[in-house]
């Protein structure tokens, strides 16, 4: 319900209540200082160095999920929160840490394979003997019916592993041998996916095209063996922070802004995501003791560098109740290199939402208009999954030290940090204030602005 009311009045033009419209403004950014005084509210209280300062401390070592560098880094988000005066909560979930490819084998017509085995990552635990069959890349039109009962030799390249997998799977294949692909050397490569429960072991190329020679002379009956592989859990945290409404003001809308607080295993992750959490923080501390109808909550995640884990389990654990009554869930990742591009905002499906509504209106009155593009890859994705309207703030392209050891504190850029900081508070203000979603009756109402698609690569 409380969706559906703010889309409606950002759609109405709500800049005629204070006597101009975004096209009469020019650039799309209304020039009334009028316009601008809600935003003040929120954006003159916000400060990069307090930003910086947080992205100092988190990004002094790697923060990887399941590690003593993450649970110090969720420990001094917890504190920051309860110090503005938040309800905090600790979230505990478990993850695949990594993947214990265990011993795997092959034989051909019952001798030991001369040549070294690796498992699949994923690859179930299995012993199967049958014919080999060769499906060359293993495409939707090579992969036939009589690889049914049999074991298939495929060569790397061109086509997921997931696809190759998939389509022998389809037609009845019981385990896999993949050989690289022309031009690449050794045998450690391959992923099997849920789903997918087949034993799938890699070889060099040099090997698999010895086995194609063999099949063109004689039938070849191959045996693979996986066994002792599986995956190796930990534990990672969420932390959640809730600030309630002015309890005569309620009106039972969420809105919630969140970042990722892991980092990957070789870099202490200072752009990737220090930033979004130190924006996050500032925004908490900012938006503490501002008056709103409208539920905050601030949100940073675990493992999201193992894919999306953290974000999934938060998301997962909402009630449907939550679920409704969430309005926007706003994305902070990798928002603060000084060598990353301009700010856009990702959709996964490429739409529009009422977050990109209103986080281009609150960037076309207090700095630029920002355009919206389409992108999965980060924790905007679960929400946008159970239908709460979402989008990842980000610069793109990126940097070139992404996901390395020189993503450190020195690269960090404390205007972009300053232009997201008021951007996403403008928005989130312009949303979760008194006035909102009463927007009608209200003395300032911003409209909404023109912002295009952007098709630009991460």
């Amino acid at each position: 319900m409380y969706r559906k009311t703010l889309t409606a009045i950002l759609a109405a033009g709500l800049a005629v209540s204070s006597g101009i419209l975004p096209a009469e403004a020019g650039n799309n950014a209304p020039n009334e200082q009028s316009d601008h005084a809600f935003d003040n509210k929120v954006i003159k209280k916000i400060d990069s160095e307090n930003m910086y300062e947080h992205i100092e401390v988190l990004a002094q070592q790697p923060r990887e999920a399941g590690t003593e560098g993450e649970w110090q880094g969720v420990q001094y988000i917890k504190e920051k929160f309860e110090s503005y005066g938040y309800e905090t909560e600790i979230q505990p979930f478990e993850f695949n840490k990594g993947f214990e490819p265990g011993t795997s084998s092959i034989s051909v017509d019952g001798n030991e394979f001369d040549g070294d085995v690796h498992t699949f990552t994923g690859s179930v635990n299995a012993e199967v003997e049958a014919p080999l069959a060769y499906v060359g890349l293993a495409s939707e039109e090579e992969v036939s019916e009589e690889v049914d009962g049999k074991i298939a030799l495929i060569e790397r390249g061109q086509i997921p592993f997931y696809n190759k997998i998939q389509n022998v799977l389809d037609k009845g294949a019981i385990g896999v041998i993949m050989f690289n692909g022309e031009g690449s050397t050794g045998n450690q490569f391959g992923y099997t996916y849920d789903g997918q429960d087949i034993p799938a072991v890699a070889i060099t190329r040099e090997a698999g095209l010895e086995l194609i020679e063999r099949l063109a002379a004689e039938d070849v009956i191959a045996t693979v063996s996986v066994e002792g592989a599986g995956y190796i859990t930990g534990t990672s945290h969420n932390v959640i922070a809730k600030k309630a409404p002015h309890p005569n003001k309620d009106n039972g809308q969420i809105v919630m802004v969140g970042a990722h607080h892991d980092s990957v295993s070789n870099g202490p992750g200072a752009n990737d995501d220090a930033s979004g959490v130190g924006a996050v923080l500032e925004l908490a501390k900012v938006m503490a003791n501002t008056p709103t109808d409208t539920e905050l909550r601030f949100a940073t995640y675990g493992a999201e560098e193992k894919g999306l884990v953290g974000s999934y389990h938060y998301a997962g654990s909402l009630s449907e109740e939550e679920v409704d009554n969430i309005v926007g869930h706003f994305q902070l990742d990798m928002v603060g290199s000084r060598d990353a591009g301009e700010l856009i905002m990702f959709t996964p499906d490429g739409e529009k939402n009422l977050v990109t509504d209103y986080g281009s209106a609150a960037g076309a009155r207090v700095s630029e208009t920002v355009p919206y593009g389409q992108l999965g890859r980060s924790d905007h994705v679960p929400f946008f999954k159970r239908g709460i309207p979402a989008a990842l703030f980000i610069h793109a392209p990126l940097e070139p030290w992404y996901h390395g050891p020189e993503d450190t504190i020195d690269k960090i850029s404390k205007e972009k940090l300053q232009d997201v900081g008021e951007i996403v508070g403008a928005a989130v203000y312009q949303i979760a204030r008194p006035d909102t979603p009463a927007l009608e009756n209200a003395n300032v109402a911003p409209g909404p602005v023109e912002y295009d698609f952007d098709d630009r690569p991460l």
